[in-house]
């Protein structure tokens, strides 16, 4: 089954829908401009829609699956995850990055450290949870010694 994101004018995905290999093939094939065109006879356009694009759901073309909310970037031919926070940034394979960079050790005290990006003090926390007993742990990242800080 092949899949087509439908885009508004800002190039936002609105939807993704499922049409046959068949059709497709029968019309230009992957990633080919009859196809979407085609898509255009077969399903109405929604609220918004004025663009059908096709996305792989293997992420075997256009960087990923698209999904709602995703932006198609036309002079890269990629769709783009939404942006998870004002302070990151894309990257030379556009993927967003946090202005700090993603802790390279998830482990403190030989337990697993789940990490989670504080948007407003533009740093990584922590915690770790040892059980109703004990508690859970919290951290903070410090980026230039490289480990985890109890807070």
């Amino acid at each position: 089954m092949a899949h087509f994101a439908e885009l508004n004018a800002s190039n936002l995905v609105l939807r993704v829908i499922v049409v046959s290999n068949t059709d497709v093939d029968a019309n230009g094939g992957d990633q080919h401009a009859d196809a979407e065109t085609f898509v255009t006879t077969i399903v109405p356009y929604g609220t918004g829609g004025v663009a059908w694009k096709q996305t792989s759901y293997n992420n075997n073309f256009r960087k990923q699956y698209a999904g709602f909310g995703y932006s198609y970037d036309t002079a890269k031919d990629k769709f783009i995850t939404p942006k998870p926070h004002a302070s990151w940034t894309l990257d030379v394979n556009s993927d967003w990055q946090a202005p700090v960079t993603y802790p390279n050790d998830l482990e403190e005290d030989s337990l697993q450290v789940m990490a989670s990006w504080d948007e407003d003090n533009l740093r990584w926390l922590g915690s770790t949870f040892t059980g109703p007993a004990t508690g859970e742990t919290e951290y903070r990242w410090d980026a230039s010694a490289l480990n985890w800080v109890a807070l």
